[in-house]
């Protein structure tokens, strides 16, 4: 009996080894939207977010050796678009504006190797540059935690559905600093 479960469960570590894992579609926190509406931002441009290069780390992620991939290219498309759709949400996106956001991507992580809980991590250095000046230079971190399962068939499909809220949690804390509010107002 106990041969069986381990095969089987070493089937199921394999099996998930194979496959790539897709992050889903980035939803708005529309909580913090209607927050940063109140705030009257003036009309902003999405610049450059980096890494691109799907070869840099923080694009890298793998969920139990299997590996976990954006549909956009990379992570930090993953945030510009989730940042861009913020945006676009909010009816200030606006491309020739003299006020760009610029960010890098300096961490990113789903990890599932915990038996009960997995964890996120997420770390940007966000700019906004307002007519050619650096107005605001900030490095903003966000953590998650899930339940999660000794079971890769459970813990790995879990970390992918959880990268969207990772993403929420750095793009709430980044919408309620103050500085950053200041930074985009007109």
């Amino acid at each position: 009996m106990k041969l069986r479960m381990a095969l089987l469960a070493f089937t199921a570590v394999a099996l998930t080894g194979c496959a790539s894992f897709v992050a889903p579609t980035y939803s708005p926190d529309y909580p913090s939207i209607d927050r940063l509406k109140a705030a009257q931002l003036g009309k902003v441009a999405v610049g450059e977010f980096q890494p691109r290069s799907a070869e840099a780390p923080v694009n890298k992620i793998t969920l139990r050796g299997a590996p976990f991939v954006s549909s956009n290219g990379s992570f930090a498309q993953y945030l510009e678009d989730a940042i861009r759709s913020d945006l676009t949400e909010l009816r200030v996106l606006d491309p020739k504006s003299e006020t760009r956001i610029d960010a890098t991507l300096l961490k990113n992580d789903i990890d599932v190797s915990g038996i009960n809980t997995g964890e996120g991590l997420m770390e940007v250095r966000l700019s906004v540059i307002k007519r050619g000046q650096t107005v605001h230079d900030k490095i903003y971190s966000a953590k998650t935690q899930f339940e999660s399962s000794f079971a890769a068939a459970v813990a790995v499909p879990k970390g992918q559905s959880e990268y969207p809220r990772l993403v929420r949690s750095l793009l709430q804390t980044i919408y309620a600093d103050p500085a950053f509010i200041t930074a985009v107002k007109p």
